[in-house]
């Protein structure tokens, strides 16, 4: 059984920094890619940034770029999205998933507010 964790959201003020995690379990990890997703209030979910299987290559929103990195332990079966210079607009419910076989986890919330 397929299984994604998320943590490590909270309240943080404008310019500061939170790293997300996803914990992964349930199949071969390092075999798939991961992305992350967030969906705002009375917002359309959007993608985030997607890392390919291995860490070999990856793909950041324009809203994101330079501000946030992915990166993935293999090993532990876990991504993690760091966020730096958060925005208001960054607020969101916040989605890891392995895309190509339709799993989601349950998602973890960010507030950006001074």
């Amino acid at each position: 059984q397929v299984h994604l964790v998320e943590s490590g959201g909270g309240l943080v003020q404008p310019g500061g920094s939170l790293r997300l995690s996803c914990a992964a379990s349930g199949y071969s990890f390092a075999n798939f890619g991961m992305s992350w997703y967030r969906q705002a209030p009375g917002k359309e979910r959007e993608l985030v940034v997607d890392v390919t299987r291995f860490g070999t290559g990856t793909n950041y929103a324009n809203s994101v770029m330079r501000r946030f990195a992915i990166s993935r332990d293999d090993a532990k079966n876990i991504v993690y999205l760091q966020m730096h210079e958060l925005k208001p607009e960054d607020t969101a419910v916040y989605y890891c998933t392995v895309r190509e076989l339709g799993v989601w986890g349950q998602g973890t919330q960010v507030t950006v507010s001074s």
